[in-house]
């Protein structure tokens, strides 16, 4: 019994991180149509500066400068390099491709390509007994904060001046740019968002592992994009539903198969969703041609 209340906490705290990942994912690609690939950049400019910080001084102030570092980095990259290709997507998947390989080379060229071990607090680094398993105490942490995560996105999107702004924006946005609104400033600030969510993960991620490293953004924005493939883009709640299936899938099939087969598992999942999407969407078409 508790080894089997241990692989599902762990199991949904490793969900949760997914779930901060592909939250700003879906987001920025849901609303906005960018497939941001420097996503896991920003992943890892948040957990390293978590990790500078932490030690010398207050936890939550390393995890505030983590989100303000992806959220400011996110708002640069929309401004900059973004803005001016919304007509030219083919051209922005090329150009956070090209970032998402140059700054964690930056962060690799500053500090190494080794891991830090980043210390998580005293109160974070202990673990707490439920039914017999000691979960780590991280663990309700990510959980906790995904469950906020996913309430303020639902919040911001449906009751926010800028939320309706965003979603009116993507619909038509010459009207709502003729109607005197800066659809602009909107944007700028899911892509803000979408960044600070990536800055949360990290600094969480690295509790999580235990350590930062330039790669770790890139490897969790594999299963970020694997998350958000299968719970729908533009989707929060369907994320978040995937995002915990993921994370226990993981869990459970290194632990009942053999390590490393959970990343396997995770694929495999990606590949039976988008066969029966594929399938389903050729059967609608083919009735759509009888009738």
């Amino acid at each position: 019994m508790s080894t089997l209340v241990l692989l599902t906490l762990t199991g949904l705290g490793l969900g949760a991180l997914y779930f901060l990942i592909a939250s700003g994912l879906s987001l920025i690609f849901g609303l906005m149509d960018v497939l941001n690939f420097a996503h896991g950049a920003l992943v890892t400019a948040g957990a390293y500066a978590a990790w500078r910080l932490t030690g010398h001084l207050p936890f939550a102030v390393a995890i505030a400068a983590a989100i303000a570092t992806g959220a400011v980095l996110a708002a640069l990259i929309e401004t900059v390099l973004i803005r001016p290709l919304y007509s030219r997507p083919k051209d922005q998947i090329l150009v956070t491709v090209g970032l998402g390989l140059a700054l964690p080379a930056l962060v690799q060229g500053i500090w190494g390509a080794d891991a830090r071990q980043l210390r998580a607090p005293r109160q974070l680094a202990g673990t707490v007994s439920v039914l017999g398993a000691k979960v780590p105490t991280d663990r309700f942490v990510l959980i906790a904060a995904a469950i906020v995560v996913l309430a303020a996105l639902k919040l911001f999107l449906s009751r926010t001046r800028y939320g309706l702004v965003v979603r009116a924006g993507v619909e038509d946005r010459a009207m709502v740019t003729a109607l005197g609104i800066d659809v602009r400033k909107a944007f700028t600030l899911v892509f803000a968002i979408g960044g600070a969510l990536a800055g949360l993960a990290g600094a969480l991620g690295g509790v999580y592992f235990g350590s930062v490293s330039p790669d770790q953004g890139t490897s969790l924005l594999v299963f970020g994009f694997v998350v958000v493939v299968i719970g729908g883009m533009g989707r929060t709640d369907g994320v978040a539903l995937a995002a915990a299936a993921v994370g226990l899938i993981q869990q459970f099939t290194n632990y009942y198969a053999a390590s490393g087969l959970g990343d396997f598992a995770a694929v495999a999942i990606l590949a039976v969703v988008l066969l029966a999407r594929g399938n389903r969407d050729g059967a609608r078409r083919l009735i759509r041609r009888a009738a």
